[in-house]
């Protein structure tokens, strides 16, 4: 950690440093930062154990290079975000490190137990006014992991449907606005409702304790699969898929569905 701590400051050098390295700024960083988070996660999903120990590193680099640029304006370094968030992880496990055995919590308990946890933070955050139980998620998310984080939030304080049903009549009415902006030709409003049924998609997830934004992942991939063999398909037959029928093209739809390895 030393070696990599000193080899971000020699990148950063004023005098000696990396061109590249010296002009960049917090704002600069972001995409990168996401784009190795998410390099991170592929590695996991192609079980590619090398390419993870690599990613890992990458996405490390990026923290060093936050906390360099941080310790330069005189804000904090790379001790100060180690020793908070080693704090942090002690205040949020009592039933680890305040001899509490662990073994006589749910998970249910558990994760109420850290989430008050924050709660407690963000209201502690906030000294002239209550904090919004929505405050702190993060903007930069992707779009259907803060809509399910959101909505989470908000059910944790009682704002929530009491069972599935009335969540599946929310998606009908949602696609039925969709429908009537449609018909008006209104875009900004069939915008809107696009958002409002993706939204309510979200909460049924949520409501199935399903991942909204790994379930959208899993199917990408699934996606990729079936049109992949929909393309080896025609290929072999020498045809190309704009010249095909929409029936026979759902018709290898279907083939790849039932295929075993798709």
């Amino acid at each position: 950690m030393k070696q990599l701590l000193e080899i971000m400051a020699a990148l950063r050098d004023p005098t000696t440093g990396c061109p590249w390295d010296k002009k960049q700024t917090f704002k600069t960083i972001v995409p990168y930062t996401l784009e190795e988070a998410y390099e991170v996660a592929d590695a996991i999903e192609q079980g590619n154990m090398q390419e993870l120990k690599s990613e890992l590193g990458d996405l490390l680099f990026q923290v060093v290079f936050y906390a360099q640029m941080a310790k330069e304006q005189g804000d904090f370094d790379f001790d100060d975000v180690v020793n908070d968030v080693s704090e942090k992880l002690i205040r949020r496990h009592p039933h680890v490190f305040a001899n509490e055995a662990g073994s006589r919590f749910s998970d249910v308990e558990l994760n109420d137990a850290w989430e008050s946890s924050k709660a407690a933070e963000r209201d502690g955050q906030s000294l002239n006014e209550k904090a919004s139980v929505l405050e702190g998620v993060a903007r930069a998310l992707p779009a259907l992991k803060r809509a399910q984080k959101l909505q989470k939030r908000a059910a944790r304080s009682g704002f929530d449907w009491p069972d599935i049903e009335p969540v599946f009549e929310k998606i009908e009415e949602e696609i039925q606005e969709l429908r009537e902006a449609m018909q008006q030709q209104d875009q900004q409003s069939v915008f809107e409702e696009t958002g409002d049924l993706l939204f309510s998609c979200v909460n049924l997830a949520r409501h199935l304790d399903a991942d909204a934004e790994e379930s959208l992942r899993a199917c990408n991939q699934k996606f990729e699969r079936r049109f992949g063999f929909i393309e080896a398909s025609l290929t072999r037959s020498g045809r190309e898929m704009q010249h095909v029928s929409l029936q026979e093209l759902e018709a290898l739809w279907q083939m790849a569905k039932t295929s075993g390895s798709i």
